[in-house]
């Protein structure tokens, strides 16, 4: 991944409002059916829902 410092364009934050937007209504929209979400915390895959699939022990 590249972190830069410099600021986006405004082109690229419209990009990302967008991205954005899109990612938050397919989230409830899964949430709205009862289907699980796989999400990454700390460098891990992260299963959330109430029929999201357990890890195995």
């Amino acid at each position: 991944m590249i972190i830069t410092s410099t600021t986006p364009s405004p082109q690229a934050l419209t990009m990302l409002k967008a991205l954005q937007d899109a990612v938050s209504k397919n989230l409830e929209k899964k949430q709205k059916l009862g289907q699980y979400v796989v999400t990454w915390e700390n460098g891990h895959p992260v299963t959330k829902g109430a029929d999201a699939p357990q890890r195995p022990s």
